[in-house]
């Protein structure tokens, strides 16, 4: 009754899909047409950043799986990541979950095909009853080649553009990473880095090997001088070797796919776009994303400080991040809040501190580099202090706040005002 009940589950999947393909297909065309257009300028900038942020998250008890996403655009002036973020998949038993994180240069719509789509051919390459660990790899490896090859077939004329993309499929025995490009994953496992997986640029020698055969070049350190990544959806400006399979082509949709048996010391996997990449290693990533949930933080909060601390960083892409919480996970300590609370409230004396003492009250730039200067303990590994910025801000607001309402105040029946002096701020926060 179960494998009845997960067939009918997963022809009413596909049924919904069919009805949705049209209105997609036109959506696609909209893509198309924004992708034309980014390629004007594509690494222009903002001359501020945007930071608005839509975190999400969610949780199977059952067994164990809790996930949060958040993106933000940031100084880019186009957003071209995309995700997807499946807790459950149709068809399958309890325990199997998909995560993606996708990266488009040159246009954001080979992200957005991605993210809408390769959940589906991922469905339909594993079957009702995926075979582990090798029958789930490989159908993970055509499932992202059928997903290119389905979006060539919408996209004919030979453009420029495409996205990286990295994937993680969990199931109860196994996690599988699939990637191409330089998208990444961490997995930590006993608090350390456990795996990572590997960027795809074509000085790799399988990939310089695979460049030339197809009768390419690397210059400065590119595809044909061009694309920094050799392996993508899209881009199908590169895929016109004569006589040569897709996986061969100058850049290829195959996806790298690492099966990791899951263990109890399992504690969380990141996935993220480059841009989140470009700031922090992968150690110091998982060093800041424990520390954060021994804080009780929930992952999509998590998430979205993450992005805000590599954006303080001088992070300058589109950011993307997925965290996938497992069983093992660390848990809220109460000595780890303690010393956060006592960090924040150490801070905030500081700042009013630098405020009292100056002739002119200082500017939130000044403030933070005298801080970044100064020797503070306890600050959250791997993001330091960047990852406080927004308690800085907020505790400088405070005390400038404080101090507007005693010059006010100082001002008299006769007109006078008394003179300001932030020391006065310092007194009224304590």
């Amino acid at each position: 009754m179960a494998a009845l009940a997960r067939q009918l589950q997963r022809l009413l999947w596909t049924a919904c899909k069919k009805k949705e393909r049209e209105k997609e297909e036109e959506e696609e065309e909209e893509d198309e047409e924004e992708g034309r257009g980014a390629l004007d300028g594509p690494r222009s900038l903002l001359t501020a950043p945007r930071r608005a942020q839509r975190p999400h998250g969610g949780a199977e008890a059952s067994w164990g799986l809790r996930f949060g996403a958040s993106a933000a655009q940031g100084w880019r002036a186009r957003m071209e990541d995309a995700h997807c973020t499946w807790l459950s998949l149709p068809g399958l038993p309890p325990g199997w979950a998909l995560f993606a994180v996708l990266d488009g240069h040159g246009g954001a719509r080979a992200a957005r095909f991605g993210a809408r789509h390769l959940p589906d051919h991922v469905l339909e390459e594993l079957g009702p009853e995926p075979s582990e660990p090798e029958g789930v790899r490989e159908a993970l490896r055509r499932a992202f080649l059928s997903a290119d090859k389905r979006l060539r077939s919408l996209w004919p004329r030979v453009e420029t553009g495409g996205s990286t993309a990295v994937a993680l499929l969990v199931s109860p025995r196994f996690l599988y990473l699939a990637h191409c490009g330089d998208s990444r994953a961490v997995l930590s496992r006993a608090g350390a880095v456990a795996f990572s997986t590997e960027d795809h640029r074509p000085l790799r020698p399988r990939e310089r090997e695979r460049i030339h055969a197809a009768g390419g070049t690397i210059r400065r350190r590119r595809v044909e001088g061009s694309l920094a990544v050799s392996r993508a959806l899209g881009d199908f400006a590169y895929k016109e070797a004569p006589g040569r399979p897709p996986e061969l082509q100058l850049v290829s949709a195959e996806p790298e796919v690492a099966a990791l048996a899951r263990q109890a010391e399992d504690e969380f996997m990141l996935l993220a776009s480059d841009g989140v990449w470009d700031t922090m290693s992968g150690a110091a990533l998982a060093g800041l994303v424990a520390s954060r949930l021994r804080l009780g933080l929930a992952p999509e909060l998590l998430c979205a400080q993450l992005l805000d601390t590599c954006l303080c960083k001088g992070s300058l892409d589109n950011m993307t991040c997925i965290l996938v919480c497992f069983p093992g996970a660390p848990r809220p300590s109460e000595e780890a809040i303690r010393r956060e609370l006592a960090l924040d409230a150490a801070l905030g004396r500081r700042i009013a501190e630098l405020c009292a003492s100056a002739q002119e009250p200082p500017s939130l730039n000044t403030v933070f580099r005298t801080l970044a200067s100064e020797d503070i303990p306890d600050l959250p590994p791997g993001g330091g202090l960047d990852c406080k910025a927004t308690v800085i801000a907020e505790a400088y607001s405070q005390i400038c706040q404080v101090s507007e309402e005693c010059r006010v105040k100082g001002q008299n029946g006769a007109g006078k005002s008394t003179p300001m002096h932030l020391g006065s701020a310092l007194d009224m926060e304590t």
